[in-house]
Order: C-alpha cells, then sequence, then structure tokens
C-alpha cells in the first residue's frame, strides 16, 4: 500500500536547514531545541496512510508540548494520555475530553480523582487499567464508566528493556487472568476495549516478535468479544543511527493487519515516538576542547539535565557539527557540564573536528527529549522553538533560576 507522502520515511540531520538552525541558536540562546510542526504533520500523515481502516490516537507522553498537541488536534487526531498532567494538558490544546483515553499505571489517587472528574462531565472519555486494585479503586469513586483492560501479552520488543513492556510484569493483566477480569469487569463498568503496549522502537528487526505479540492481543479480544476497540499501542520507531533504514509503512501496515485479522471491534494505535522524533533536534554549543591521552573531549553547554536519553537507556543520538559540517574528522567524546561520567553524547565518534564556539545539532531528540529535562545542579531547563513553514515561534522559554527556586518555601 502507498504511503501518499513524498516526504523522506526518516530525517537525518543533513536535511536540516543548517543556516535557519544556526540564526535560531544566535537569536535564541543555546541549547535550544527545535520542532519541526511540518515534519510532525507528514509523519502523521503518513502513519496514517498505512492504517487506514483504523483510529490513530497520539501518545501523549513523548512530547506533550502545545504546539505538537495542537498541531496534531488540528488534523483530527485523538490524544491517548498516560497521567493526568497529560490529561490536563490536551484539553487545554482544545481537545474533546470525550475523545481522550487515560492509560494509567499504577495511577496515584490524584491522578484518579482528574479522570472520575472528567469523565462524570465527560462520558466519552475512556479510563484504561491494567491491575485488579485500579478497577477496585475506580468502582470505589462512584465510577461506572467506559473502560478498557491492559493485558500483557507476555512478549516485549523494542530497543532496550526498559521499553519493552510487553514482557514487564508492572504493565497489563496478566494474559491467562483476562477472561476472568474480563467478566468481572464487565458486572461493574462499560467494558470497552482492550489495550496492550508491545515496546518502544520497533524496526525492521523487531516486525516478527511485534506482529506475534499483536496476535496474541487479538486472540484475547476475540475470546473476551463484544468490543467497541482493541488497541494495540504504539511502539513503532525511527532509525536513529545513521546506518539504520527507516520501516516501510505500506508493509508494516500490512504485517499488522495480516496478523491481526479477522476482528470485528475498531484497531486504533497509538504512535508518539514515529510522529515527533526526527522532528526535533537539540542544538547546543561547544565551549571546551580538551586533548586527553585516550580521546579528544568536546564539552558541550547541552547536559544529561537537557536531553537525558544517552545516560537513561545507553541511546544512539546522531550529532552534526552544524558551523562545519565539511571540517577534517576526528573521534571525540562530546560531554555536557554535569558531575558524572554518565553526562556523556557520545563517545569516541568521528565527528566534523569541533571547535570552541561551533554550534552541534543532536538529531531525533522530538519525542522524549524534553520530556525527560530536568534540573540537575539546578540547571534550568531550555528555551524550545517551533518552526511552522517559513515562521518560527517560541513554544517554551528558557527557565530562569527564579522558576527553579518559586516554590521553595523556609
Amino acid at each position: 500500500m502507498a504511503t501518499h507522502s513524498s516526504s523522506p520515511a526518516v530525517r537525518r540531520l543533513s536535511g536540516w536547514d543548517h543556516d535557519r538552525l544556526l540564526g535560531l541558536a544566535a537569536d535564541h540562546s543555546t541549547p535550544l531545541y527545535v520542532i519541526d510542526l511540518d515534519r510532525v504533520r507528514e509523519n502523521y500523515r503518513r502513519f496514517a496512510a498505512a492504517f487506514p481502516d483504523a483510529e490513530v490516537k497520539y501518545a501523549a507522553k513523548a512530547h506533550t508540548g502545545s504546539a505538537v498537541l495542537s498541531t496534531l488536534l488540528e488534523l483530527g487526531v485523538d490524544i491517548e494520555c498516560a497521567a493526568a498532567g497529560e490529561l490536563r494538558r490536551s484539553i487545554r490544546a482544545g481537545s474533546d475530553p470525550n475523545a481522550l483515553q487515560y492509560t494509567a499505571v499504577n495511577p496515584p489517587d490524584a491522578d484518579l480523582d482528574c479522570a472520575v472528574e472528567l469523565a462524570a462531565d465527560n462520558p466519552g472519555l475512556t479510563i484504561t487499567a491494567g491491575a485488579r486494585d485500579t478497577f477496585d479503586r475506580l468502582a470505589a469513586r462512584g465510577y461506572d464508566g467506559r473502560v478498557a483492560i491492559r493485558i500483557n501479552p507476555g512478549i516485549g520488543t523494542g530497543h532496550h528493556d526498559k521499553v519493552a513492556t510487553g514482557k514487564d510484569a508492572k504493565f497489563g493483566i496478566p494474559y491467562d487472568s483476562v477472561p476472568g477480569m474480563a467478566e468481572s469487569v464487565r458486572s461493574r463498568f462499560d467494558l470497552v476495549g482492550i489495550h496492550a503496549h508491545v515496546g518502544s522502537g520497533v524496526l525492521q528487526d523487531d516486525l516478527d516478535d511485534h506482529c506475534r505479540a499483536l496476535a496474541r492481543v487479538a486472540e484475547m479480544a476475540r475470546a473476551v468479544g463484544d468490543l467497541e476497540f482493541v488497541d494495540f499501542g504504539g511502539g513503532f520507531g525511527v532509525p536513529y543511527r545513521e546506518d539504520e533504514d527507516p520501516l516501510d509503512m505500506g508493509t508494516v501496515g500490512e504485517r499488522v493487519r495480516s496478523s491481526i485479522s479477522p476482528l470485528e471491534a475498531e484497531v486504533v494505535l497509538e504512535p508518539g515516538r514515529y510522529i515527533v522524533a526526527d522532528a526535533g533536534c537539540l542544538l547546543t554549543e561547544v565551549n571546551t576542547v580538551k586533548e586527553a591521552p585516550s580521546t579528544t573531549v568536546v564539552g558541550v553547554d547541552a547536559s544529561l539535565a537537557t536531553m537525558i536519553r544517552p545516560a537513561m537507556f545507553d541511546a544512539y543520538h546522531p550529532i552534526r557539527n552544524i558551523s562545519a559540517p565539511e571540517r577534517e574528522t576526528r573521534a571525540v567524546s562530546v560531554g555536557g557540564p554535569c558531575c558524572t561520567s554518565a553526562d556523556v553524547f557520545c563517545t569516541d565518534r568521528p565527528l566534523a573536528s569541533p571547535e570552541r564556539g561551533d554550534l552541534l545539532a543532536i538529531g531525533n531528540v522530538g519525542a522524549y527529549g524534553y520530556e525527560l529535562a530536568n534540573n540537575f545542579h539546578s540547571m534550568p531547563r531550555p528555551a524550545e522553538v517551533a518552526i511552522d513553514g517559513t515562521d518560527t515561534r517560541i513554544t517554551r522559554r528558557r527557565e530562569t533560576f527564579e522558576d527553579l527556586v518559586r516554590l521553595e518555601q523556609g
């Protein structure tokens, strides 16, 4: 099936407008996140074209910025939320609460209170739960509305064990317990769906396991029966490494449909990373170049407080010297100003030889980049700008020290 999109299936750092990035860094300082809303639209349209008969919900946790959420809402995309804050953000961006899906994982009381209160006035909202305790807590709040059961298919896939949720006991009802759980849930709530999420960052080599897990989910959905939808989650990846090929979404769509058919209920998919990852880059300035016996250390003003994925997941992110991409390359290690050896973006990687004052771009940070930014070392979080055609606007201002201490007392 054709994807009906002429945009490349993955955007490399070489595909960004370097002059524009240099101008943004000059105007807004660094570190600086850049999100390209045109690319968000392209990625969504390519994905939706591969699954023309499915409902696509954007997994907000990948990037909850209002510019991204509102852009997708304008395209008619509904939102899947994993926490109460994401419910509130989605509504603030213009979402109809009746179209939201709240997928709870060990939800705090305040989160459940928020979801139940929203559902009281918006009965179309769906609450997904993956533990008997969560259903009991919902019933104790007087909730008897729309629910979905999150199931654990026992198969996990993805780029790292920490995201292979399909085999992690934290996520979902154990597979063999689902029929009994469904009977209990139906006696207390309006059971409208089955939900599962197998893992994250799925590429071609993971597709066989991914489809095998989806087939188990579909099998259980058929056994439970009388469902409005079956939500197969997201997990479709993008190639972070330059030598990795992007998914052929037309082929992926055919593989997924073959794995889950026949299915009477509506198919729901929740892409997050696929929509936003390569729509974002992080700009950072070189402040130190140090020759050491084992490597050349390149110090930059971004850190694991700015973008933690390499430290947290041992994740690879492409890096490019935007100031001088044609300069002779040499192997360097790029790290930030945090007082830990984990604050490293790459080790001994060939890079156009950086000099103090050069601007580096770190690619594929649109998913779980700003979302995982933090204030380690009392570092203010960076600014974010959105590119929208020929326009550029600040979507998140740079934090100040006063922002960091505003909530402190005593």
